[in-house]
């Protein structure tokens, strides 16, 4: 019976992300005290997580329909379903070191925010992290929605369709 369990796709779980923000957040705090003088953080990061979260929830909304077989819905390929399931990790994985690395940058400068570039790192490494921590979580909303549901999940679907 385990060597069945060895190919199979596991949910993604707490401990690997919360290690990677950990992970992450070390690595910020390091770089950040490292450096002699912080430079600007670019701010495109945050319209860009923001836009790939919406993006994943949108799916993971869409993907949900189809899975369950809903009216008006096709259903969705498996390799497609497949697919969408490994967005969902990657993302979240890049998300929850992108969350610790922000939020590690952030925390490290927030005792210095009486110059203004300390202050503008901070707002961009907060925001940034805050954007990253939507990502994650609509990548975990993603993969939650590619599960395939048990038989009595899939509402007032007639028994021949399943």
């Amino acid at each position: 019976m385990a060597e069945d369990d060895e190919g199979r796709l596991r949910p993604t779980g707490w401990r690997v992300p919360a290690l990677l923000v950990v992970a992450g957040a070390l690595l910020g705090v390091l770089l950040t005290n490292a450096l002699p003088a912080l430079p600007l953080l670019p701010w495109s990061a945050i319209p860009t997580l923001l836009l790939l979260a919406l993006a994943e929830g949108f799916t993971a909304g869409r993907t949900r329909r189809r899975i369950r077989h809903e009216p008006g819905t096709e259903p969705i390929q498996p390799l497609s379903a497949a697919r969408l399931v490994a967005l969902a990790k990657a993302s979240a994985l890049f998300a929850s070191l992108a969350l610790g690395f922000f939020a590690g940058m952030a925390l490290t400068v927030s005792d210095m925010l009486v110059l203004p570039t300390q202050r503008e790192v901070f707002l961009t490494a907060l925001f940034t992290a805050l954007s990253a921590g939507l990502l994650l979580a609509a990548a975990l909303y993603l993969e939650y929605c590619c599960r395939v549901p048990e038989d009595d999940d899939r509402g007032d679907e007639p028994p021949a369709a399943r």
